[in-house]
């Protein structure tokens, strides 16, 4: 890389601080309200699937900023102020503003699409009135605590009910960004405590992901094409800005 200062890695840049701010109070947010609101915060913010009853144009944004749990927005912010503080100093703000976004739309994008093709696939395995028995009782059985007895209908009810939180689609966007523009930086694991350059932790986690997801690991109720989704579309627009000449890299 050439052409700009070496990056300040003890500072915090305005774009990542205010991301993790808003994140921190939006987990802040869902623990104060719990007792107040019928259904928690991330029930109304989270992103449903689009053919959800409670699917809002606005989830697409605000699943962003919603959290599982504390430790979901620990690793997640974690990672933004570790990758993110550097790839804006390098960018400046206005283009890490725009790559974060970016990558966290993709990574709905490619999240959907594949629930997309598992609903139509479970679709196909269950009458019209069992699709309708799903749509017009899912939830209110998911609310409390219930679901259907025929395996394919709790899938559906599943897939159509369980909002889909985090940041982690922009998070591996900008982990994939860091790997692409600093490829030789030598990053040390925690398990096992080795070196690892970034390419290389880069390319070992989207191989994971992709197996993960492939492997159908919903146990682990992680959102794992999501994860490839901001990798993808974050490796696209890298190239695209390369090709018209238009970022150091």
């Amino acid at each position: 890389m050439s052409g700009f200062e070496r990056p300040n890695f003890g500072s915090v840049p305005p774009v990542v601080k205010n991301l993790i701010i808003i994140n921190v109070i939006m987990l802040l947010a869902s623990w104060f309200t719990s007792n107040v609101l019928p259904n928690s915060l991330n029930s109304y913010l989270g992103l449903y699937y689009f053919e959800s009853e409670h699917f809002r144009p606005y989830q697409i944004l605000t699943h962003m900023f919603m959290h599982a749990d504390i430790m979901h927005l620990f690793f997640n912010m974690f990672a933004l102020w570790m990758f993110g503080r550097v790839l804006e100093q390098v960018w400046g703000s206005q283009r890490f503003f725009l790559y974060y976004f970016v990558t966290g739309i993709g990574a709905v994008v490619l999240h959907s699409t594949v629930n997309f093709i598992e609903i139509t696939s479970v679709k196909a395995h269950l009458s019209p009135e069992q699709i309708n028995s799903v749509l017009n009782e899912g939830y209110v059985l998911w609310e409390q605590g219930k679901t259907f007895a025929d395996p394919q209908m709790a899938k559906f009810c599943a897939l159509l009910n369980v909002p889909t939180v985090g940041a982690s689609g922009a998070v591996f966007g900008v982990l994939l960004a860091f790997g692409m523009l600093f490829p030789n930086t030598e990053l040390m694991l925690l398990i096992p405590p080795i070196p690892i350059k970034a390419k290389y932790f880069v390319i070992g986690y989207g191989v994971i992901e992709l197996f993960m997801g492939v492997s159908n690991f919903k146990f682990d109720n992680v959102a794992h094409f999501a994860h490839l989704g901001g990798m993808l579309f974050g490796f696209i627009l890298i190239k695209y800005w390369k090709r018209r000449k238009d970022l150091f890299y």
